[in-house]
């Protein structure tokens, strides 16, 4: 091979090593450039623009834009309260909605029970179906919480009786229950309504005299 032959296959090398080169370069560049350090740069260069093309907020125009931001806080907060008020008052107004669900099957029996009376010709029939209503409003009464207060005897207590007259008496001690005029009741452990009854008192000397005649005659 003649040396002019071998200095052109050595320039052809030399130009394709250049190209190879040339085309790394610019794939190590392409690279470089979605980097995050480069988009980083990029990104700041881009606020940076915005900034200098969009100005900053006058304070006339800072003031109006909090004013708008207080006005809406306001008007989300005044929505808020009113809807907490009604969800307020639809508790309230529904919160006998289980205990009258539970009652409507009663007055649905009492209701039958006066059907039944009116063509009732045996009363024995008719006292079984009122006293079958009672014991199914009492099992409701019980459940709901409510308990009878027992005042036909024993040492008047304020707390749960109320003393509607005071009789003299020889036979119950001064300070206790002589009769029960009306039931009271407690709700748990809350007073409904106290026992209305009859509390005893010493007796007068002359009516003492008189009984202490009177047991001396009969022995």
């Amino acid at each position: 091979m003649s040396d002019k032959q071998t200095n052109k296959s050595q320039l052809k090398e030399e130009d394709k090593n250049l190209e190879t080169s040339i085309e790394n370069e610019a794939i190590e560049e392409e690279k470089n450039l979605e980097a995050p350090e480069v988009i980083e740069a990029k990104s700041s260069e881009n606020e940076e623009i915005e900034k200098r093309v969009t100005p900053e907020l006058s304070p006339e125009e800072k003031i109006a834009q909090l004013q708008d931001t207080v006005v809406r806080m306001r008007a989300d907060f005044d929505n808020f309260r009113k809807r907490l008020q009604k969800e307020k008052e639809d508790s309230i107004r529904y919160a006998n909605e289980g205990l009258l669900e539970s009652l409507i099957p009663i007055f649905d029996n009492f209701e039958l029970g006066l059907q039944a009376a009116e063509q009732a010709t045996d009363v024995k029939s008719l006292v079984m179906g009122m006293s079958m209503v009672k014991e199914q409003l009492k099992r409701f009464l019980d459940d709901s919480g409510l308990t009878q207060i027992d005042a036909r005897s024993g040492e008047f207590d304020p707390h749960v009786h109320e003393a509607v007259s005071h009789e003299e008496s020889s036979d119950v001690p001064e300070g206790q229950i002589i009769t029960q005029r009306r039931k009271g009741y407690k709700l748990k452990d809350r007073l409904i309504r106290p026992a209305s009854v009859v509390v005893a008192k010493a007796p007068s000397e002359k009516e003492a005299e008189e009984t202490s005649n009177t047991e001396q005659t009969n022995a």
